[in-house]
Order: structure tokens, then C-alpha cells, then sequence
């Protein structure tokens, strides 16, 4: 089966960088399938999974909160603001993004903002039922 070159790469590191069958993003507008010969995009990420199979079916699972997707012809490049290996997850790790949006909510003032993280907050929380931590 065909291929392209996927990278991850968050502020602190890069977590993925290889050939890959195929490539589930979350985007804002929707979770979409990448794969080899995709049309060209850039798309906005929310949090959620994005999940990268290589050759062997093997899938690549990474949680992250918010960023941006490349595609192009030779591939797909995810700048995530936040992201985390399913691995390296614990409930307290996600106990904490949770506590520190909800800061951040209700030291808004502009009620798009709230919204939004309250969006996000929901998305952590079915991450968290999703792996059942």
C-alpha cells in the first residue's frame, strides 16, 4: 500500500516522524482521514486523538490540544500546541489541562472564549472516558 511522511511535532519535541499509511486528525470542522494523494489543506486542530498507522497496521496514538495540519503532496505536518503520547497519559495529566482551562474560562470575560473552553474541556473529558483513566 502506498505511504507519505508524516511529521508531529509539539513545542517541547517531535513525536512522530515516518511513513504512514493513513492519518486521523481532529479538526475543528470535523475528524478527517489523510492519506497518500490527499488534496492539499491546512486545517485547524481541536483536542482530540490524532492517529497515524504505518505499514503494519500498527497505530500511533496522540493526544492533542489544539494546533494546526499541513497537508500537501508529500505528506502531513501537525504543529500541536499541546501533545501528549496515549502512554505518557495519566488521569492526573489530564485532571490538570482540565483544571488549568477552567481557569482560563472563567477568567474570561468574552463569552466566545468561555465557550470554546468549554468545548475544549468536554473534548478532554471524552479523551478521558475514551482510554478510561
Amino acid at each position: 500500500m502506498a505511504t507519505m511522511h508524516f511529521e508531529l511535532v509539539s513545542p517541547e519535541r517531535i513525536l512522530f516522524s515516518g511513513d504512514v499509511e493513513a492519518v486521523l486528525l481532529p479538526a475543528t470542522e470535523g475528524d478527517m482521514t489523510v492519506m497518500p494523494g490527499h488534496a492539499p489543506a491546512i486545517t485547524t486542530l481541536k483536542a482530540g486523538f490524532v492517529v497515524a498507522t504505518d505499514q503494519k497496521n500498527h497505530g500511533e496514538r496522540v493526544l492533542v490540544r489544539g494546533g494546526f495540519a499541513e497537508i500537501n503532496a508529500s505528506g502531513v505536518i501537525v504543529l500541536a500546541e499541546r501533545a501528549t503520547p496515549v502512554e505518557e497519559l495519566t488521569p492526573e495529566k489530564i485532571a490538570h489541562e482540565i483544571t488549568e482551562l477552567e481557569t482560563r474560562r472563567d477568567g474570561s470575560d468574552d463569552d466566545a472564549a468561555r465557550r470554546a473552553y468549554d468545548e475544549m474541556i468536554g473534548q478532554l473529558n471524552e479523551a478521558r472516558e475514551t482510554l478510561k483513566l
